[in-house]
């Protein structure tokens, strides 16, 4: 019975992507009507699988099913991530405290995390150390949590008092203690989940300050760093822009301007936290010259002191799976510990040193969602992930070209040169139609088509349109000959 389901929900599948990208306004009303109460009697699985595939499944997007969902980087389910997803579900291990007799599972984890940082190219010497969270905003909270206890253990150092813990004590008893006002994070076009992460850890949404040039809205601007740095009375988290949302560019271009970034950090004692949300693939990239100017962007990304990331975006695992990689494993433990529970200790002293990964995150009960990331990794390898970011950087170079040449579209950031524009394109094309009333309903008449999907943005003040490019099934002739023929019919 159960292959049998798993058949019927890969053929449902693959007739919400045949029948287009979103749903249509039947199938939603349908599945709206078809909700039911809830029966004084159970109903059969049989009926309850019949109603779900029928009334529920021709409702749902093709987000991940579709390789023309360009809404958002959601990525997709790749075939070995989607198999042992189906194992999680099966035996729902609850990945919360490395026993080496109970399970096997924080082992699997720990693993599949050093496979990541191998991935990336970041030494395992100082990046084997992190935790798998629901995604990038979870990871960004980690990252913020651990830079604040950082921060102002620095501060509590230079003014010689003992009380410094934020986990231990609270932020406003040690903030009163420091005589600081607060803690800042300095950043270039944060993303929206950065900001909400300091709203949730007591920073502030205000205090996400944004560092950048006058002529560059993604580069910092140094010298304005160093004096919101050098303050005596905030103390500081600088957060670097791994893939800018819209526009997927990079706040950095090299190890020599990461370099300077560490060196104010280390000098005013501040966190440097790197957002690489979809960023972070570039190091995926291998030497070739065509991929250069992207992999500058994550030059020297091994000298931040933590980095956060998506695995359901470039890495093609299911939500919900994020990563987060510290080069300070003492404190996560500081923040995120369960104080006064000794059974929730770590397992026996001849394993392997792993930590609980309740005491290192936010939740104490959850999904073992490593195991689909151990098994892509796994039947992809590093030269398949390679090869899967390829096609998708040649795809959106593709539309990018074509957009520069058609005269009713404009790429964004506007650039002098149809090479500039594709050297620095990534995964990402940003564009708006040069007619200021087509432009208002773009986005929405795109979508209209249903096949393909888009979301809406806004680039220094005007209405555009992003197609987001992250799914594993990515052709580049097929997907760029929908694309330009749908935009064509738009512009007409």
């Amino acid at each position: 019975m159960q292959d049998q389901l798993l058949q019927n929900l890969w053929r449902a599948a693959q007739g919400t992507w045949e029948s287009g990208v979103i749903p249509s306004a039947e199938n939603l009303s349908r599945a709206r009507s078809s909700l039911l109460s809830l029966p004084d009697t159970g109903s059969s699985l049989e009926s309850v699988q019949r109603h779900l595939l029928e009334d529920i499944v021709p409702a749902f997007n093709g987000g991940s099913i579709s390789p023309n969902y360009y809404g958002f980087i959601t990525g997709g389910v790749t075939p070995a991530a989607l198999f042992a997803d189906n194992i999680v579900s099966a035996y729902d291990q609850n990945v919360q405290v490395h026993l080496t007799n109970h399970s096997i599972v924080t082992d699997v984890e720990y693993h599949a995390l050093g496979l990541l940082a191998d991935l990336f190219n970041l030494p395992r010497a100082q990046w084997h150390n992190g935790t798998f969270t629901t995604g990038a905003t979870a990871s960004n909270i980690l990252g913020l949590a651990c830079g604040r206890e950082f921060v102002l253990q620095k501060a509590a150092e230079r003014k010689g008092n003992q009380l410094s813990s934020v986990g231990e004590h609270g932020l406003f008893e040690v903030l009163h203690a420091l005589n600081l006002s607060g803690v800042q994070v300095l950043s270039t076009l944060p993303h929206s989940s950065l900001v909400k992460a300091a709203g949730v850890l007591g920073i502030g949404r205000s205090n996400v300050r944004n560092i950048c040039c006058a002529d560059d809205p993604l580069r910092f601007d140094m010298a304005q760093l160093e004096k919101e740095l050098a303050r005596t009375d905030k103390v500081s988290i600088v957060a670097i822009s791994c893939g800018e949302v819209n526009t997927g560019r990079f706040a950095t271009s090299g190890m020599e301007q990461l370099g300077q970034l560490r060196q104010l950090c280390d000098k005013y004692g501040a966190w440097m936290h790197a957002d690489g949300a979809f960023g972070i693939f570039a190091r995926v990239l291998g030497d070739s010259e065509e991929f250069a100017t992207i992999k500058k962007g994550c030059d020297g990304i091994e000298l931040v002191d933590s980095i956060a990331g998506d695995g359901h975006k470039l890495l093609n695992v299911p939500y919900d799976c994020g990563f987060f990689f510290s080069r300070h494993p003492e404190l996560a433990a500081q923040v995120f510990q369960n104080a006064n529970a000794a059974y929730l200790s770590a397992g026996a002293a001849d394993g392997p040193a792993i930590p609980s990964p309740l005491n290192i995150g936010l939740e104490n009960s959850r999904r073992f969602r490593a195991l689909p990331v151990y098994a892509s990794l796994l039947s992809y390898g590093r030269e398949g992930y390679r090869e899967m970011l390829g096609r998708q950087i040649h795809l959106a170079r593709a539309i990018y070209e074509w957009i520069f040449d058609h005269p009713a579209y404009t790429p964004l950031p506007e650039a002098h040169s149809k090479a500039e524009l594709v050297d620095q394109a990534f995964i990402g094309v940003l564009f708006c139609a040069k007619d200021d009333a087509l432009n208002q309903q773009l986005t929405a008449k795109i979508n209209k088509t249903s096949r393909m999907y888009v979301s809406g943005s806004s680039w220094q003040g005007r209405t555009a349109t992003r197609i987001a490019i992250s799914n594993w099934r990515v052709d580049v002739k097929r997907d760029v000959a929908l694309v330009t023929d749908v935009l064509t019919q738009v512009a007409q």
